[in-house]
């Protein structure tokens, strides 16, 4: 059984598909306009009121200033915070310093190169992408090895997260594959849920 991350998270439906499912983290996409999950600090705010209390919040951040971060953590308020720009190992550093809850650095795998920088990264946890929200799965059989434990997303859906869990993968993060017609879907998210927890769907 690993933890499931269901991301991009929007509509007011969307938290209560969240609660209803009971993943263990749900992301909201902070101040990404060219997301069609974009929501703004203060929309996440009044989403993060309706959100059940044992369910973490995660922003996710692109290239964003670290005082912004910073504010959302606190007005939100967020459990995690997941960069997914070109942050550097002194940024993530830099943004630890001001903050108590745990930094995650996500990396677009291509090659053994990305997976020698995740490695190396000092943020607390390492997310293991094949894309940047859409969709795309990269070649697993790269994380053979892998010395870190880490989240692995990227074109995941229910009937294939219990391939991505083979992969030693401690967190699995979905978003595109809960959805139909580019907004999440009740059923897959239940699925998606169960799939991780090791049930059948």
């Amino acid at each position: 059984m690993a933890l499931i991350k269901i991301c991009g998270l929007f509509r007011e439906c969307d938290i209560t598909y969240a609660n209803i499912a009971r993943p263990d983290y749900i992301g909201f996409i902070l101040n990404v306009p060219k997301s069609h999950r974009n929501v703004s600090i203060e929309q996440a705010c009044e989403l993060r009121k309706q959100l059940a209390g044992d369910i973490q919040a995660v922003g996710v951040f692109v290239n964003e200033k670290t005082d912004v971060i910073v504010d959302a953590v606190k007005k939100i308020p967020l459990d995690v915070i997941q960069l997914h720009g070109s942050e550097t190992n002194s940024d993530i550093l830099e943004l630890k310093q001001m903050v108590t809850i745990p930094v995650w650095k996500a990396f677009k795998v291509r090659g053994k190169n990305d997976l020698i920088a995740a490695y190396e990264c000092v943020a607390d946890g390492v997310l293991l992408d094949g894309g940047s929200g859409d969709g795309v799965v990269f070649d697993w059989s790269l994380l053979k090895g892998f010395g870190r434990p880490f989240i692995l997303a990227g074109g995941l859906r229910p009937e294939t997260i219990k391939d991505a869990l083979a992969t030693g993968a401690n967190i699995v993060d979905v978003s595109s594959g809960v959805e139909s017609d580019r907004i999440k879907d009740l059923a897959k998210m239940k699925a998606a849920v169960t799939a991780a927890r090791g049930g059948i769907i």
